[in-house]
């Protein structure tokens, strides 16, 4: 269960995540991810925890308070340098948690956030989203192509944090992505960093690639991901490095390019497409260099 609520200290809001999960290392795991010298890193993209505390009359629950963050994917990309960004931001992301020794064993799309708050200034209802914080004025939000926002991971709840030196290849159950081969006999240890690269090749499989026209350069970056045989699979940094030689190559000026869908009428492509080419291509480098923004998300306890 997860409620929104208002910092006293600043007014500002968060969200309380109930965790109930006796055996969980959720909170510790948290906590250790977005400690304030793991946070200095960049590359960190793991959702803070601001506060957590127990229940005063259940000491099997917790409350964990964290920012108050959209889904990923609501509103829809727009334009081809959007997804490029996203693929930057979340390969980043997983490169950070596996230096640092924590696989998320749950890596999907229900688990990827953002602070939307540059697409959305004026906020949104924090349980219908299609609405202002009013509750029924509908939310106009702002291209990201211009107004770049950060990408979180949340939900640590299956996760693994090892020691150093300690094997990630132990047994386990995955979570709500079924696809990785290795989950088809769950009494046989795997490499947990492994399922996280393959969970994340499904994420730019089934939410880019098969939604948009267009995005073929992901293709051989989804399919390594993708490997079956998780022995043989890339680690998280083999495809960060990979995806960086890709867009190397993606030319600056394509992104802008309008993404189109299938089912999309010729009529609705021409004007997107003019609107594109109104918008130029300036200011758009960051999404084709070395992703180093701060992260933005400075709330204080």
């Amino acid at each position: 269960m997860v409620l929104d609520a208002q910092k006293i200290s600043d007014d500002s809001l968060v969200c309380v995540k109930r965790i109930t999960k006796v055996a969980s290392d959720e909170v510790a795991i948290a906590r250790y991810l977005t400690s304030p010298q793991l946070r200095k890193d960049p590359g960190n993209h793991c959702a803070p925890c601001l506060d957590d505390f127990k229940d005063p009359e259940g000491p099997e629950v917790s409350y964990m308070v964290m920012p108050v963050l959209r889904t990923f994917k609501d509103p829809d990309f727009g334009v081809r340098g959007e997804v490029v960004d996203f693929v930057t931001q979340i390969l980043e992301g997983m490169v950070f948690m596996h230096s640092n020794q924590v696989a998320h064993a749950d890596l999907t799309s229900a688990n990827i956030m953002m602070d939307a708050r540059p697409i959305l200034p004026k906020g949104w209802h924090f349980s219908t989203i299609c609405f202002t914080p009013n509750g029924y004025e509908n939310i106009k939000p702002l291209a990201r192509i211009d107004n770049p926002v950060r990408y979180y991971i949340i939900d640590f709840d299956n996760s693994v944090r090892f020691q150093p030196g300690q094997s990630a290849i132990v047994k386990g159950l995955g979570g709500r992505d079924n696809d990785p081969p290795e989950l088809a006999k769950t009494s046989i240890p795997f490499d947990h960093y492994k399922l996280d690269v393959f969970t994340v090749g499904n994420v730019l499989y089934k939410e880019f690639r098969k939604k948009y026209l267009g995005l073929e350069f992901l293709d051989s970056l989804i399919e390594m991901m993708k490997t079956p045989d998780w022995r043989i699979r890339p680690t998280a940094q083999d495809a960060l490095d990979y995806w960086i030689n890709i867009r190397d190559s993606i030319p600056v000026a394509s992104a802008r390019w309008p993404l189109r869908k299938p089912e999309e009428s010729v009529g609705e492509v021409v004007v997107n497409t003019l609107t594109a080419a109104r918008s130029g291509v300036h200011n758009l480098r960051y999404l084709f260099e070395e992703v180093s923004t701060p992260v933005p998300v400075t709330h204080s306890n």
